[in-house]
């Protein structure tokens, strides 16, 4: 097994094992799609505010060093814009075709997730008022693009639902 099928089977087990299941449990009203586009926008929220912060922390003295920062949220934006638009894509009772549109972002995402953790373990403590929150951005991302990818729910449980709400007598058709 080459490294390549490697990342995509963990990336597969991720999307199956883990977020599937959970999008499976979601109320009704929300949609796996619904989810993972909050959790991006709250990602999108808390990296400007990490912006904010070291842009007033530094003393704005640093708009050079900040441009760099505010071109990557600006691109955290339009990648949210761009998948709004393609909610369209989603329907329910077929395949969802986001989850083989991001494969590669899922994957390099769980890459960034691991270093900016590894980066918040090991900064020292001055740093930890960036750095975590930039950290959990990236968790919040990452699990964003997972929840995005799942597929929505079938029809099928909503009349599965249903039916075990109702009495025994009255599914098996002796009733009244």
């Amino acid at each position: 097994m080459t490294l390549g099928e490697r990342i995509t089977s963990i990336d597969s087990w991720l999307l199956d094992k883990v977020f599937q299941p959970l999008a499976d449990r979601l109320p009704d009203r929300l949609s796996p799609f619904d989810v993972g586009m909050s959790l991006q926008l709250g990602s999108i929220l808390m990296t400007a505010v990490v912006i904010a912060g070291v842009f007033f922390m530094s003393g704005m003295t640093a708009i050079s060093d900040m441009l760099y920062n505010v071109l990557g949220w600006v691109l955290y934006l339009t990648f949210f814009i761009g998948t709004a638009r393609m909610r369209v894509l989603v329907k329910v009772g077929q395949a969802n075709p986001l989850r083989y549109l991001l494969l590669s972002l899922r994957v390099l995402s769980i890459g960034f997730m691991a270093y900016k953790l590894y980066e918040a373990v090991s900064a020292p403590a001055i740093f930890a008022m960036i750095v975590w929150p930039d950290a959990c951005s990236s968790v919040v991302f990452a699990a964003g693009l997972y929840f995005i990818s799942c597929q929505p729910p079938s029809p099928w449980r909503q009349t599965r639902k249903q039916s075990r709400m109702q009495p025994a007598f009255v599914r098996s058709g002796s009733g009244f």
